[in-house]
């Protein structure tokens, strides 16, 4: 038994039970009481654990009711806890005290499960609109959702600070850019903000819920969807996951294209994160540049993948491209190009002084903060934590060819920016030797349907950190769930806090850093 599941059993020894229908081995799941919830996560927290992500599941085709989950890690451990709650009485103890992210975790959990976080401090709806009805709850089995919602007339309640001096500056849902809509309501006194709080949920497309009626071959292709700048990513992630509850091994060519992949990916949005971050700051010299080499990026994937952001080709089983030996060698020459543009535009960056009084000391958030809200990705590495899915929990290839990983502690907007340029190039050198050790041989097995009531987890280290999947089959052996947690979901919170002692025009700059996904957040 590990470390947590230790500390576990120390709290609630005679009531825990191991789920043996959790896979892989490595992601240990116990069974506790409901009125233990609270406690398990308190020992989580006395252990140094933090909170990956906490969901529900509507078991009735089982005749359990529901499952209420959470899932802790430390030190590359993760583990899952597990209790229910019955029909009649869908409360949980809610565990927002000892946890930060539980706090929208739960309320999302009631507004689109119908489960009660108990002494929840906030009741207010996270994801699902005010204006629908208070008892649609879409993910349960008995919601229908080819049939039209009745509209009510909801009122969302803002959480504002009052004083002489202070007013508010509603920013959004709709944005003068081109990105995704989320609204951000501020109070400030001058150009001080004294608080931000963000409402987002206004591109929820009930992806978890369509996941239900689709195969698991399907699947996949709604995951490449989740947030369309990761679409490896998260393919990588349900494809593991759906990997491990079935047992099957992907070839080992297989594995070191999804990697190469991987890591184009991570290149192209760091590349487009720190020209925008720039261009946020009037330095729009870089911006272009910067998107130079993005672009350059994108047509060769194009190119070698069938599609700009290699949507579509990793697939359960093992991946649907290829690479001949010419396109691993114009691949190895593009690596080198790119190193050498990308390190001249980094001197630019560094020696600009007028660029860097924008980005020092701006949006801090301090490594204390950032372990609090068990943020993940670079947001976490730019705040001290070194949290990198490929060191702490590696699948082959990164069990052999193993990532340098970043730290910085300053948690500005700089150092989000350093923490991103050191990723890069990382992933150039990384790139570069799993091309030079591609072994030969097939790309994909033969998947095995997972059986009835199993469930698989899986992370990845997408480029905005970890990327969290738990598959759950039916009594059928088809989809009964898929909970998908991306990096957002922890991260927005993070930019409410780093935004205090700062002046309203750095916010586009700050929020830029973090660059957190809407789509990815609003499933």
């Amino acid at each position: 038994m590990n470390g947590l599941g230790r500390a576990l059993f120390a709290a609630i020894s005679t009531d825990t039970n191991k789920d043996i229908d959790q896979y892989p081995a490595d992601a240990a799941a116990y069974r506790i009481p409901r009125g233990q919830f609270r406690e398990a996560a308190k020992r989580m927290k006395m252990a140094g654990a933090r909170l990956v992500a906490e969901w529900a599941t509507d078991e009735t085709p089982f005749g359990r009711g529901f499952g209420i989950y959470a899932c802790y890690e430390k030190d590359s451990e993760y583990l899952i806890v597990k209790t229910h709650a019955p029909l009649e009485d869908p409360t949980f103890p809610s565990i927002t005290k000892k946890f930060v992210p539980a706090y929208r975790f739960e309320r999302q959990m009631k507004s689109l499960m119908g489960v009660i976080p108990l002494d929840h401090p906030d009741q207010r709806p996270w994801i699902k609109h005010e204006d629908w009805p208070q008892d649609a709850w879409p993910l349960r089995k008995s919601f229908d959702p080819a049939k039209p919602l009745q509209r009510i007339s909801g009122k969302y309640e803002w959480i504002r600070a009052e004083g002489e001096g202070v007013y508010e500056i509603p920013v959004g849902p709709v944005h003068a850019g081109i990105i995704e809509p989320g609204h951000f309501r501020f109070q400030a006194v001058g150009e001080d903000i004294i608080n931000l709080e963000e409402r987002l949920g206004y591109v929820h497309k009930g992806i978890e819920k369509r996941f239900e009626g689709m195969s698991w071959e399907e699947g996949v292709r709604l995951a490449t969807r989740v947030s369309g700048d990761t679409t490896v990513a998260h393919a990588l992630t349900y494809c593991r996951a759906l990997e491990a509850m079935s047992g099957s091994n992907p070839p080992k060519r297989a594995l070191w294209l999804r990697a190469v992949m991987l890591e184009r990916e991570r290149i192209a949005n760091h590349l487009g994160d720190i020209g925008a971050i720039c261009n946020d700051a009037a330095f729009s010299f870089l911006l272009y540049q910067f998107s130079r080499l993005k672009e350059m990026l994108l047509r060769t994937n194009y190119k070698f993948f069938g599609h700009r952001f290699m949507m579509d080709t990793i697939i359960p089983g093992g991946t649907a491209v290829d690479i001949s030996q010419d396109g691993t060698e114009e691949m190895l020459r593009e690596m080198d190009w790119l190193k050498k543009e990308f390190n001249r535009l980094v001197v630019i960056y560094d020696e600009n002084p007028s660029l860097e009084d924008r980005v020092r000391d701006t949006g801090i958030l301090t490594p204390e903060k950032a372990r609090d809200l068990c943020v993940v990705g670079f947001t976490a590495r730019a705040s001290g934590l070194n949290i990198d899915c490929r060191i702490k929990n590696p699948f082959p290839p990164y069990d052999r060819i193993i990532p340098k990983v970043p730290v910085l502690k300053s948690g500005d907007v700089h150092a989000r920016v350093w923490v991103r340029i050191e990723e890069i190039r990382e992933s150039i050198r990384l790139i570069r030797d799993l091309l030079n050790t591609l072994p030969p041989g097939p790309i994909k097995s033969n998947l095995p349907q997972p059986p009835p009531d199993r469930a698989g987890f899986a992370v990845v280290e997408g480029w905005r950190g970890e990327i969290v999947y738990w598959l759950q089959s039916g009594p059928n052996g088809e989809i009964n769930r898929c909970m998908i947690r991306d990096p957002s979901s922890v991260n927005w919170l993070a930019l409410e806090q780093a935004i205090h002692g700062n002046i309203v025009p750095d916010f586009p700059l700050i929020n830029k850093s973090f660059n957190q996904s809407y789509s990815g957040h609003d499933l």
